[in-house]
């Protein structure tokens, strides 16, 4: 156990050091590159600020003003007939769109129905099988300035839809 603590403790100092001694090794400037290398990732976070923003904006009116209840409640029979759980459905549907919003329901799923209930399993299985898909898609096209993300949309939704359909069929039959 020492030696994990230890190479966990000494694995980025030991990155860095071999990067430097390259630098020093291939006679570049090492600070140098490494001062522009932080501004262009100032420049790219500052470019990305307005679309998180918006993102943040979007989940917080989303949760707060009871829509998202709402689509649940219409969709309930449909997910009861096909035997998904409806507890999961909040996390089902921030997932896609939050990491930290998604991460809050499956703890409160977990807290009220525990972890090693089928419900619990299942929200945990969701949670690493599925992605924040709005989010990474936003980062990814807004640094490489894409504006048409429409195939690239509908892929990652319906890989989400598979991760949890998957998450949903596996933690039935494995419970």
């Amino acid at each position: 156990m020492n030696v994990v603590n230890f190479l966990s403790a000494s694995a980025i100092p030991i990155i860095i050091l071999i990067i430097i001694t390259y630098g020093i090794k291939e006679k570049q400037k090492v600070f140098d590159i490494f001062l522009e290398g932080a501004k262009d990732g100032l420049k790219i976070v500052i470019s990305l600020f307005p679309t998180l923003l918006g993102i943040f904006l979007a989940i917080g009116m989303l949760r707060t003003s009871g829509v998202l209840d709402f689509v649940i409640k219409i969709i309930s029979p449909v997910t009861n007939f096909l035997k998904i759980p409806s507890e999961i459905l909040p996390l089902a549907f921030l997932r896609p769109i939050s990491g930290s919003s998604s991460m809050g329901v499956a703890i409160d799923i977990m807290q009220k129905y525990g972890v090693d209930s089928v419900i619990g399993k299942t929200a945990s299985t969701i949670m690493g099988s599925t992605e924040t898909t709005f989010y990474t898609i936003a980062i990814y096209t807004a640094a490489v300035k894409i504006k048409k993300i429409r195939f690239v949309l509908v892929a990652a939704l319906l890989a989400d839809l598979a991760g949890i359909i998957a998450s949903v069929i596996i933690c039935q039959i494995l419970s």
